[in-house]
């Protein structure tokens, strides 16, 4: 079956009613180019606020279902499209999580993904704000089919991908807020870029299956005034189940791009390359290790 997946690369400005009116545009926009499918971008309805450590963003979180859910539960029912959004869970006072929300075709909220692998480094201060997942791995059925959801740090982790694989994943998202240290040098982040690129389909090749990344764009200043801030790298794609490019979107520039995958393609690719089949089920219990030491622990 084939069916047309719409990532919406988008640069913020800072404005929930602004940058929430974009994310619609790029999700009308795709389904009038015939996206079934509509994937957003980390936190789309705001700046990455993670920068700094400011108490007074909580403020921003909201609950699921709640105000944005809401809306785009409208938008996916009139357009009969689902749609992937990611938002700044307010589960309860002090508990707060980095979710996916995903809304079905006919506006029916079709489950959520709370991000299980929260960073915490040098203007990605995380762990501040959000709660690590408690969902588990567990794909979500939709109309458009069971999407493995996972959030921007989990796409660093084969294991993520592994186990959305394990329990019937057809598809593998990572909506995403990646980018640069403008102080970097260059070669170093060609470097970071690439080895981001490659991991993504690196999980594609060993699982046999589609992996549809959406990353924001532009710059965006530390609030605090310490650093050069943040230069997100863009470059949203679309790979195959051999870990092939299908479609890549620039850098710099806000984009829909969209995509027509065939979903039984991984069916054929997993007959030659049988990676499930040939897996030594039987000789993994040290990955249940931190690392093996001396001690074993």
């Amino acid at each position: 079956m084939t069916i047309k997946i719409a990532l919406v690369q988008q640069a913020n400005r800072g404005i929930r009613r602004d940058d929430l009116d974009r994310s619609i545009r790029g999700i009308r926009e795709a389904a009038a180019r015939g996206a079934q499918l509509v994937i957003l971008q980390e936190l789309h309805t705001g700046l990455y606020f993670c920068q700094t450590e400011d108490t007074a963003v909580f403020d921003q979180a909201e609950p699921i279902p709640g105000p944005t859910t809401d809306e785009l539960s409208a938008v996916a029912r009139e357009l009969g499209v689902v749609i992937v959004a990611s938002l700044f869970e307010r589960r309860a006072p002090g508990l707060y999580h980095n979710t996916a929300a995903v809304l079905d075709a006919d506006g029916a909220l079709a489950g959520i993904y709370r991000k299980m692998h929260i960073p915490d480094d040098p203007g990605y201060y995380e762990k501040f704000y959000f709660t690590p997942g408690d969902l588990g791995f567990e794909p979500i059925d939709t109309a458009a089919g069971r999407l493995g959801v996972l959030v921007c740090w989990d796409q660093w982790f084969p294991e993520a991908a592994r186990l959305m694989a394990l329990a019937g994943a057809e598809i593998l998202v990572y909506p995403t807020a990646i980018g640069w240290n403008p102080d970097d040098p260059t070669d170093e982040q060609a470097r970071q870029r690439e080895a981001w690129i490659t991991v993504q389909r690196a999980h594609a090749v060993a699982n046999g299956l589609y992996v549809a990344v959406c990353n924001r764009t532009g710059f965006e200043a530390d609030p605090s005034g310490t650093t050069a801030g943040a230069r997100f790298w863009g470059s949203s794609f679309v790979c195959g189940p051999q870990g092939e490019m299908l479609a890549q979107a620039g850098t710099d520039e806000e984009t829909v791009l969209v995509v027509e995958i065939d979903r039984a393609r991984s069916e054929g690719v997993r007959r030659i390359w049988p990676y499930l089949r040939d897996r030594r089920i039987d000789a993994y219990q040290d990955l249940l290790l931190r690392y093996r030491d001396m001690l074993g622990t």
